[in-house]
This record gives structure tokens, sequence and C-alpha cells, in this order.
């Protein structure tokens, strides 16, 4: 090697070759290489240089193989919800475990790959560097490229092309395996899932009070809900009798002045119905808050603009939604009128239709339309006007 100038010119530059810009590199980053060595031999390739090469691509390939399968399992596989004795239970219980086993491997194997690949591979080296501030100039810029491309030929990687080649395919698969599951964020909110039921059909406007609706999205008649009272009724075989419900129609006299009850939509069709009322107990939008003022307190009550016949006497029905992130409403101050939102802190004046007088909602709570049929039992009388929960872009109120 040519000696190597202590403060050359850009055609000094030029004419240098990477191992002279290299040696040029250390000095100027003031790099003592103490020891240097090569893990194997140069212009021969023993028995041992291929096992060591084989190992590293067997890693590389078995975090190749474990990203697309994380893809595959993540596209293909039957993740609908199946509850227990149901057919494909199993199949659903197996899916997430098998996303986290799949892409965790993945990513250890690619780990030990590439700690292999350096222990077998990168030359041996001990070097010592004096820490300086200050920016880069253009000599170190061009003297760091000359000794990222000795970085580069020493580790021989870029002529073991299969391994290289697992490598590139084991981080690019694990690279789409973190971009793939944003796909299924993406959705139109107002598709329906499903046929309209007692949870709404999936969609961000209905619940299952929609079903009491004139204007149903589906385009059939208004069905009579009820307001049902959720009796807490189990069964350990998990088979309750025939014609045995969980949820239970209310009079007016079954709430006393002062008290709250909620209360889920009960559809006539389902009466008896313990999995449909189980469904409906489970619908994330359905929960009411049905409350019945002290008769001094109803006189109090201010109604919302459009919204003046929406209660039934002193009874007044809220959605249990809060509309800042969705949290049940479900705490209830009897002596200052106020709901209250046990996540955030949100309160909300019951006397002044669940308007927000404290914390982040900023949306009073919608109110249930209600009445009582010829039989005296509480039944929706259509649907909320407005939407349940958090706001979201096409919410007017």
């Amino acid at each position: 090697m040519s000696e190597t100038p202590k403060n050359p010119s850009p055609a000094d530059l030029d004419r240098m070759s990477d191992a002279e810009l290299v040696t040029l590199g250390t000095q100027l980053d003031e790099v003592d290489v103490k020891f240097r060595k090569n893990r194997w031999p140069e212009g021969e390739t023993t028995r041992a240089e291929k096992r060591a090469a084989a190992t590293v691509t067997i890693w590389f390939t078995l975090a190749a193989l474990l990203a697309l399968a994380f893809t595959v399992i993540y596209i293909f596989w039957p993740w609908e919800y199946k509850g227990e004795g149901e057919d494909g239970h199993w199949l659903y219980m197996a899916y997430t475990p098998l996303l986290g086993i799949t892409i965790g491997l993945s990513i250890l194997f690619l780990g030990f790959g590439a700690v292999q690949f350096t222990k077998k591979f990168i030359p041996e080296e001990i070097s010592v560097q004096t820490r300086h501030d200050g920016a880069s100039e253009d000599i170190d810029k061009r003297t760091i490229a000359a000794e990222l491309n000795d970085a580069w030929n020493t580790s021989t990687l870029g002529r073991r092309k299969v391994m290289g080649g697992m490598l590139g395919a084991g981080v690019g698969l694990i690279g789409l395996s973190a971009i793939i599951p944003l796909g299924g964020m993406i959705k139109n909110p107002w598709k329906p899932q499903h046929d309209l039921n007692v949870a709404g059909d999936g969609t961000l406007h209905t619940t299952g009070w929609t079903l009491a609706s004139d204007n149903r999205p589906d385009g059939m008649p208004a069905e009579k809900v009820y307001l049902g009272r959720d009796t807490g009724k189990v069964y350990p075989d998990g088979h309750p009798p025939a014609g045995e419900g969980r949820l239970e129609r209310i009079r007016v006299e079954d709430l006393a002045a002062g008290g709250l009850e909620s209360v889920f939509p009960l559809p006539e069709s389902a009466l008896g119905n313990f999995e449909e009322h189980m469904h409906s107990i489970h619908g994330v939008r359905n929960s009411v808050m049905l409350i019945r003022f002290r008769p001094e307190d109803a006189a109090r009550v201010i109604k919302r603009k459009g919204q003046e016949n929406f209660n039934y006497g002193d009874l007044y029905a809220f959605s249990k939604i809060c509309t800042h992130l969705a949290c049940p409403t479900s705490l209830y101050e009897q002596q200052t009128h106020r709901f209250l939102c046990p996540c955030h802190q949100s309160q909300f004046d019951a006397l002044e239709y669940a308007k927000p007088i404290f914390g982040p909602a900023a949306r009073a709570l919608p109110q249930l339309p209600i009445a009582v049929d010829s039989e005296g039992y509480l039944v929706a009388n259509g649907d909320f006007i407005e939407p349940v929960g958090p706001a979201y872009w096409e919410r007017r109120s």
C-alpha cells in the first residue's frame, strides 16, 4: 500500500483505493485497530466454513418460513368466534396463539441467524476510538463510505447468495407481517356485517334498539322491543330450560321513584330465548339507563329540543355509553342528579337531558324514546335519533 497523505486533496482521494481510504478513515477518526483477523482463509472454502454458512442459512430460512406462515394464518385461518361446543371452537381458540408463535419465532430465528453470522463471518477486530464533537467533513464522509464498503466485502455476505437471499426474505416477510395486520383495521363503517338483530348489524349507527325504528336500514317494519331487565340467571350445565330467558319485561311500577335500572333491548320475537337475551346483553351499544325521577325532581327536568316526548311520565331512558370513549356511565348520584363515568370522570346532568357538565365528554348522552304498551310493559318508542357513544365524522350533535 502506498503511503497515505495526511491531508489529501480531492484529487488524492480520487486516486486512493478502498483499502487506502479505510486506512485514512481510521486515522482521521483516531481509531487504533489493535487486532483484526478474518474468520476464514481467503481463496479457499473449507468444510467448516460450509457448515457455518449452512447453519446461518437455516436460521434465516426458518425465519422467512415462519413469517410467511404468520401471513397465511392471519389471512386464511377461521377467526370468527365459535363458542365452546360449536364446530370449529378449537380452530378459533388456536388463532391468536398461532399468530404469536409464528411471528415470535420468526423474529427469534432471525436474531439467531444474525448472531451466528456475526460470530462466524464478520472478522474479529478490537479497535479503540477517541470520541469528538462536531459535524463530519467531506473527507470523513468519503472515508466512512469506504469503511462500510470494506465491512460488506469482508463479511462475505455478498458472495453467499443463498444466505443473503434467506436473510432478505426473512427481513422482508417479517416487515410484511408487521404491515398486513394494518389492513384488518381498514373497513367500511357503514357496511352491514350481518342482518339486523339484537346487537345491530355491525355498523356504527345501529343497536338492538334499531329493531324498533320505523326507518330500519334493512327496510323491514318496526318490531316491538321491550325494555328488558337482566335477571342474572345462570345455568351451570349451560343448557337453560326451553322458554326460559335471561331478560324480563318491566312495568312502570317495577321501578321505585329515584331508582335506576340498566335495561337492554328485548324484541317480542325473542321472549323466552336465553341465547338471544345474552346477545342483547353483550351488544356493545345496547345498554340503557332507565331512571325514575321523584315527583319534585321530575318537575325540574329540562328537555332537549325535539325530544320533548321521549320520556314516559317521570321515566327517562338514556344511553349508558359515554360519549367520550364509550365507557359505561353506570354511576348515579341521586342527590346531585348526575351520571358519572368512572373511566375519565365525565359527569352528565340527568335533569337537563344528560348533557355533559364536567370532564372530557362533549356531547349529551342520547335519549331513547319510551312508551307503555297495552299490557303495561315499557317498550322502545323508536330508535335513538343520534349515534350512540363517541363522536365520529358524520355525527352532527
